[in-house]
């Protein structure tokens, strides 16, 4: 068992216990990978809309499609004896995408979903970086029949002897 310190302004020792003070820590992770579901695995981390309406209306259709989904996995924990944080947010997405009635499998969508475990793996870091780097290529920052190309941007070349 590993202690931690946890600072915090909660001073009645009694209202709140040291466990509790714990749990509440570990459940503001699970807000953390929440985001990072939203962003990263649905799609959400880049707008394509360009009113703010319209970014407004594509934010909550995230919304809706995320906590339709996050319901999908609650339905699948209460028929398995799985927790709900033992569900693979990622792997039940691609099992909603794959999963097709008419294909003749038995197998229901909420077990295919209940099947989307997360291996457990102590001591696991996520470490906030970005895995591809950015095309070396310049910005269209004006009308493509306007922009000239900047010759041997980010390519280094020997000197001509």
């Amino acid at each position: 068992m590993r202690w931690r310190r946890l600072a915090h302004t909660l001073i009645d020792a009694h209202t709140y216990s040291a466990s509790e003070l714990a749990d509440l820590y570990y459940r503001r992770w699970d807000v953390e990978l929440f985001f990072r579901d939203l962003k990263t695995t649905m799609g959400m981390d880049i707008l394509r809309c360009r009113t703010p309406t319209g970014a407004r209306n594509e934010i909550r259709m995230h919304w809706i499609v995320y906590n339709a989904l996050r319901l999908l996995m609650w339905d699948a924990t209460s028929s398995t004896v799985t927790s709900l944080r033992q569900l693979s947010f990622k792997a039940t997405l691609h099992a909603l995408r794959q999963w097709r009635p008419e294909c003749g499998n038995n197998r229901t969508l909420i077990q295919a979903m209940a099947d989307a475990r997360l291996n457990r793996r102590p001591g696991r870091r996520e470490p906030r970086c970005v895995k591809r780097r950015p095309k070396p290529f310049a910005l269209l920052t004006a009308p493509r029949h306007e922009m000239q190309e900047i010759p041997h941007r980010s390519r280094y070349r020997a000197k001509q002897p």
